[in-house]
């Protein structure tokens, strides 16, 4: 037993190195390290808008390292004098490994061992060296171009209440991320939507009945496919996000510099989407169906009646509803990847989901798969019909926006 421990540090080293020589025949460098990058900030318990932020450097760095080597795309802002007889390879480890470390220390002995175990499998030499250097001088680049964005500005959102008056007292999730600095758009609110339903309305009442009704936590009305949807996608981690994009990213034929400019522009644009919809959300601060549900009393909309006990299917999450996050990240991604494949034949799109038990999904199109994330979180009992319409069009304009800056050159 103590000679078998005393050997575990070399089979660690010797699974991961298998890993990557059995994964490279299947999927590119690309793609296996983004599993392990995802891993990493999953593992590190970030939450979903910084666990975005830091897959978006990650992704960038990776990008700029590829592309300075293979030069496959125009150059961007970062300079540096590249070989093509530098080994991509070391490029993306390198990157991926210096950028993690500085985003999620706390993981530093898996980021190493997966570092250690990628150049374990290629050859030592000049090409291995330069590509290593290349991946850290773009990890370093981009690192610095972010540290200014922001992103740890201080907290200081500031509840509603009258002096002396009891209010919940959980801060809602990052209320500063509206201050940040966006990778591509001109300002957070640039894509900020109307403002939602007037609660005399009658659009207010049918998204407020329709919610009350299939978000229920025990609602009747809601069926058992509706409900597996609801469960699939209260999972809100990039994970669930990235599964299809590998469907996109696995595509015979694709090269390796097509799956770091995918993954670059589309984790870029999903953090961009946060920063925009959080600006939405704390500029218009609009209630939760708990809150307007067990409310409906105040609302002064005859076609509304209020549940003092109703509860959602699955927790709500802490920051305001207007318009729906999961739907703008859906939106984002779904507008990128139909552009990337063009008039290709489109993937069976596929992800799993961590709140599912690990359950799969799949689309047969792009469009089935945004608008089964608009449905979930009215499922869920989180969202309303307005919200997840209006965020999914705020995403499709996003999207728009990261094709014209990081896809249109071909």
């Amino acid at each position: 037993m103590n000679r078998i421990k005393k050997f575990q540090p070399i089979i660690s080293l010797v699974l991961f190195a298998s890993l990557f020589v059995c994964v490279q025949t299947k999927a590119d460098v690309i793609t296996q390290w983004n599993i392990k990058a995802r891993d990493t900030v999953v593992a590190a318990k970030l939450n979903t808008a910084v666990s975005n932020r830091a897959l978006a450097i990650v992704h960038t760095a990776v990008y700029e390292a590829v592309n300075a080597i293979t030069k496959r795309y125009p150059s961007t802002e970062f300079k540096v004098v590249a070989t093509n007889q530098a080994s991509v390879d070391a490029a993306v480890a390198a990157a991926n490994h210096k950028t993690l470390l500085a985003l999620v220390p706390n993981q530093q002995k898996s980021i190493d061992q997966a570092y250690h175990a990628a150049l374990g499998v290629i050859l030592d030499g000049a090409h291995k060296d330069a590509g290593i250097k290349i991946g850290q001088e773009a990890a370093m680049f981009i690192l610095a171009k972010r540290l200014n964005d922001n992103s740890n500005a201080v907290e200081n959102y500031r509840p509603y209440t009258t002096a002396g008056k009891y209010v919940p007292t959980v801060i809602p999730a990052v209320p500063h991320w509206p201050n940040r600095k966006p990778w591509m758009m001109i300002s957070p609110e640039q894509f900020r939507p109307v403002p939602p339903p007037a609660l005399k309305s009658k659009t207010w009442a049918r998204d407020f009945n329709e919610v009350k009704m299939i978000g229920a936590k025990n609602s009747t009305h809601r069926s058992s496919e509706q409900t597996k949807i609801a469960k699939f996608w209260q999972a809100t981690l990039p994970p669930i996000y990235h599964g299809i994009i590998h469907s996109v990213a696995n595509i015979s034929g694709r090269n390796v510099t097509q799956n770091a400019r995918l993954f670059a522009t589309v984790t870029r644009a999903i953090d961009d989407a946060m920063i925009a919809v959080f600006e939405a959300k704390y500029y218009y601060g609009f209630w939760r169906p708990v809150t307007a549900i067990r409310n409906a009393d105040m609302d002064n909309n005859s076609k509304t009646k209020r549940d003092a006990s109703w509860m959602p299917f699955i927790p709500t999450p802490m920051h305001p509803e207007y318009p729906c996050a999961h739907c703008v990240v859906a939106g984002t991604v779904g507008t990128i990847l139909k552009a990337e494949i063009g008039d290709g034949v489109q993937p069976l799109l596929t992800t799993n989901s961590t709140t599912a038990n690990g359950a799969m999904r799949s689309w047969a199109s792009i469009d089935d798969f945004v608008q089964e994330v608009s449905d979930a979180r009215i499922y869920d009992g989180v969202h309303y019909r307005t919200s997840a319409e209006v965020g999914t069009e705020m995403g499709k304009k996003i999207g728009g926006l990261a094709i014209e800056k990081y896809l249109k050159a071909k």
